[in-house]
């Protein structure tokens, strides 16, 4: 149970507050006497430029960041703050080139407890990245606790020789309450009408329209359930819509490219559809962290459908054929299959619906903010 005391100053440092996240520093900031420093301003590749930053009832600053001439980009003023702030622990997350190791650096020149924070289950495998690694796998060991998104990326660090005694799921959440809402009727038939989908099926996805997201498989996957005649609606955007509107036009599949939809209305989509999917694949530099889409499907009491590559799939979240339907990555005969026993078992896909939508309660902010407490508490403990 999260309770509110203030004997501990956290200094929480992060790339920035996205939409998703403001319930839970606020939560944060309640339990701790916190303040979020935030290094980026949201250039990030996979940060969907739509959803802006965010801020929140929390105390924060956005720092300005400086771009260097041969790529990368640094903040200089983060290491006055970590020099002259008066905090007794900090809490850093995984991104940052610069941002890690500075951080990491100068908290223990000030001999202060370090946190980390990370939902990485899949090191990248860039030049960068390998060249990078010891030192990663040096603060993986050195840190005081890691806090992770789930059980999956524990698993990951376990392996890597971390002692599992200092590693704190905080589950990956969202805002249950904004995905929850009761979609009426009447806006369900103006989307449906807007959209032309008369009373056929919808198969579903939100997010970003890129490689790593494995959605040519998914439309490969889907021209195969022609007897159902399923409408594919994808709702974000991104650099591979082009690449996926012709291959929807090439194998005959029925698609509605949406665009960004805001965060308040999405629920109504999600509502919408028959089975949410999430075909993530793993890349060169990318393996799926958590998918917190499927959280926001899980609440309307949708039937997901993720690939073994989706974070939430490995931590726990989507179990086969309790809450969800699990498939092999680019497995498109896997994926095509499941699709089909959803689309042709009503009471398959209501029975998972609830359970789902059951489950994903648990997975809330107040559970999340209990693995930083545990986190922090054991961290203190460490350099007592």
């Amino acid at each position: 149970m999260v309770t509110s005391h203030y004997s501990t100053r956290v200094m929480f440092i992060t790339n920035f507050c996205p939409h998703y996240r403001v319930k839970t520093f606020e939560l944060f900031a309640q339990v701790f006497g916190a303040h979020f420093i935030f290094f980026s301003a949201g250039r990030e590749r996979y940060w969907d430029s739509y959803h802006g930053l965010r801020t929140g009832d929390f105390p924060h600053t956005y720092l300005r960041e400086r771009r260097l001439p041969f790529g990368g980009r640094f903040t200089p003023s983060l290491v006055c703050r970590l020099l002259t702030d008066d905090y007794d622990l900090v809490v850093k997350c995984i991104n940052g080139r610069f941002a890690l190791p500075v951080t990491y650096f100068l908290t223990r020149l000030r001999r202060k407890p370090f946190v980390l924070w990370t939902g990485i289950w899949h090191h990248p495998q860039t030049l960068f990245h390998r060249f990078s690694f010891p030192l990663t796998r040096y603060i993986y060991h050195h840190a005081d606790a890691i806090v992770t998104y789930g059980s999956h990326v524990k698993r990951y660090l376990s392996q890597l020789g971390v002692p599992p005694e200092h590693i704190f799921p905080a589950y990956h959440a969202t805002d249950n309450a904004v995905y929850r809402q009761t979609a009426s009727s009447e806006s369900l038939a103006e989307i449906r009408e807007r959209l032309a989908l008369t009373d056929r099926p919808v198969i579903l996805y939100v997010g970003r329209l890129s490689p790593e997201k494995g959605l040519l498989n998914l439309i490969a996957a889907v021209a195969r359930l022609r007897k159902w005649r399923p409408v594919l609606v994808f709702v974000g955007a991104g650099e591979q819509q082009p690449i996926l509107e012709e291959a929807c036009r090439q194998a005959g599949v029925d698609a509605r490219f949406i665009g960004y939809v805001r965060t308040e209305q999405l629920y109504q989509y999600y509502a919408l559809a028959y089975v949410f999917v999430l075909p993530s694949v793993t890349t060169q530099t990318f393996k799926e962290p958590w998918g917190l889409v499927v959280n926001e499907a899980m609440n309307q009491g949708v039937p997901v459908i993720a690939t073994d590559a989706v974070g939430a799939a490995a931590g726990g979240l989507v179990q086969h054929d309790e809450t969800g339907m699990v498939v092999p990555e680019r497995d498109v005969d896997a994926l095509a299959a499941a699709l089909r026993q959803l689309l042709a078992d009503p009471a398959l896909r209501a029975r998972l619906g609830q359970a789902a939508q059951e489950k994903v309660l648990k997975w809330d902010n107040t559970r999340m903010v209990a693995g930083f407490q545990a986190a922090i508490a054991h961290a203190l403990e460490r350099v007592e």
